[in-house]
């Protein structure tokens, strides 16, 4: 019979194995359910483990992701999803694996071709607004980094690491306390679920933008498509993340049910990753099993109900040019899977309560996106720039003045700017007292070293499609079906795709029910 071992403490030059042996010897084989660092004190970092260890004879059971299938009417209307980033994707993962065909269409183009218009618009400032950071086979975060750390309870989570690891994903993702597939490797995972689901009963349609829904007597039946053609279906699930703006407008001209939502709006640090590995690791900053330190900041004001955080956080990683408009900036962060670059950087934002700031105003905090998304563009311009992104040293930041730029890591070059003055005061100074209370338990992260880049804006969508909480259709509108970030329900990668599941089987339920 199998032993688990919580909290196994192994210290940086020490042998899992070998503790393994001294406290069950004769062991056979053994399986990591979690490993993080513990380097909280500066004499003593070490690994902490769960093993599940067996004995002589045993082996680990295979987990099982079996997924019934079933078996539709011949001729039923097939379900579309729309949008082909996390949720989009594993929505269709799941219908295939239950046996129901479905039809996915993408706005952007394939990988390959996107990631030649990415290259463009960070090189040249050439924005094409269907193949950017945001649109494009893969969606936003699952196509740029592959960060899958979530802080949702869902059980589909381990189903959706599975998934992952057959389609190429490192196997660590199953255990590690921070699973991470890269920028550069999950651009080989995306392909290979584009071929499992071609192969298993998905029709994949790219460069084909949805411009609205088919709606008859109040109900969903279908989609239309930029070339005037439509797709007929009882199922249509709305995938098309946090940056679709053009489908929210649509949604509120047919009067489908939104509802404004709070969210958090900022700027992303950047410091070198040899000052974090500092600051977090001591004296084994240069210890090669540890590589690139990260960090998690928080601090909250109960009283206004205010919070500042850190988010997306980005060891050995880059800042990237990430907006879906010619007239607005937006930054974002990525790592490849070694996470070798010579600069750390996280998004440092600030709540956005939508209720305090914009009442009824629906489309509120949209607005307030956009507005600052256009400032930080015009500072840009005002810099002499072009394709930049604009930032200011972080001590330039808190002593309210201007100052020359840092090296970074963005591939579209940066313009020295203002950042202090493009925020909107009150956000300026929950930022300010934030860094002085991380700087007390980070010592060294406010330093002469680090820099903001602007603006961070994109880390969940400021709206809501409203749908019940049991079918997950539309409250308004039968036979949609709104899904993951986009609609409100998600905020990453892993809570994006267990959404995308979630939906999936609701409709295999309609399906199966008839």
């Amino acid at each position: 019979m199998s032993r688990t071992y919580r909290d196994l403490k192994v210290g940086l030059d020490e042998s899992l194995e070998e503790r393994l042996a001294w406290l069950s010897p004769g062991y056979s084989q053994f399986r990591v359910r979690r490993k993080s660092v513990d380097a909280r004190r500066s004499d003593d970092p070490h690994w902490v483990y769960t093993v599940e260890v067996f004995d002589s004879g045993e082996s680990p059971p295979a987990d099982d992701f079996h997924v019934e299938r079933l078996n539709p009417a011949p001729g039923a209307a097939r379900p579309v999803i729309v949008g082909s980033g996390p949720a989009g994707l594993f929505a269709a993962v799941r219908l295939v694996e239950r046996g129901l065909p479905c039809v996915l269409l993408e706005r952007g183009s394939l990988g390959s071709k996107r990631i030649q218009a990415i290259n463009r618009h960070w090189r040249y400032g050439e924005l094409d607004p269907e193949n950017n950071v945001c649109f494009g086979e893969g969606g936003a975060g699952l196509y740029s980094d592959g960060k899958l750390i979530s802080r949702i309870k869902s059980p589909f989570i381990p189903y959706v690491m599975d998934r992952l690891v057959r389609f190429g994903a490192p196997e660590e993702i199953r255990y590690l306390a921070n699973p991470h597939v890269g920028s550069d490797r999950i651009r080989r995972v995306i392909p290979r679920i584009r071929e499992f689901l071609a192969a298993n009963g998905c029709e994949l349609r790219f460069d084909t933008k949805m411009t609205g829904l088919l709606i008859d007597n109040g109900r969903v039946v279908g989609v239309r498509t930029r070339d005037g053609r439509e797709i007929r279906s009882d199922h249509v699930v709305l995938a098309t993340g946090h940056s679709a703006e053009d489908v929210f407008d649509h949604l509120r001209a047919v009067g489908v049910r939104m509802e404004g939502k709070s969210y958090a709006l900022g700027l992303r640090i950047e410091h070198p990753q040899a000052l974090i590995n500092r600051i977090q690791y001591r004296a084994a900053a240069e210890h090669p099993a540890l590589g690139a330190a990260n960090y998690k900041l928080a601090k909250h004001d109960d009283a206004r109900g205010i919070g500042v955080y850190s988010f997306c956080m980005c060891p050995g990683g880059y800042v990237l040019s990430s907006g879906t408009s010619p007239d607005g900036v937006v930054s974002n962060g990525m790592s490849n899977y070694h996470r070798n670059s010579p600069f750390a950087n996280a998004a440092m934002v600030v709540t956005v309560d939508h209720e305090k700031l914009f009442g009824r105003d629906l489309f509120g905090g949209l607005e307030f996106r956009r507005a600052l998304e256009r400032r930080a563009f015009q500072a840009v311009r005002d810099g002499g720039g072009s394709r930049e992104i604009p930032v200011q040293r972080v001590t330039d930041f808190l002593a309210g003045r201007g100052g020359p730029a840092l090296k970074s890591s963005s591939p579209s070059g940066v313009v020295p700017a203002r950042l202090d003055e493009l925020l909107p005061p009150w956000m300026r100074d929950d930022l300010r007292d934030a860094l002085e209370h991380f700087d007390r338990s980070m010592r060294g992260f406010i330093s002469g070293e680090a820099q903001f880049h602007g603006i961070e804006s994109r880390t969940s969508c400021p709206v809501r499609v409203t749908r019940d909480p049991e079918t997950l259709e539309s409250v308004s509108h039968k036979g949609l079906y709104p899904t993951g970030e986009g609609a409100g329900y998600a905020g990453g990668i892993t809570s994006a795709a267990c959404d995308g599941i979630r939906v999936a089987e609701a409709v295999v339920a309609t399906v199966a029910s008839r």
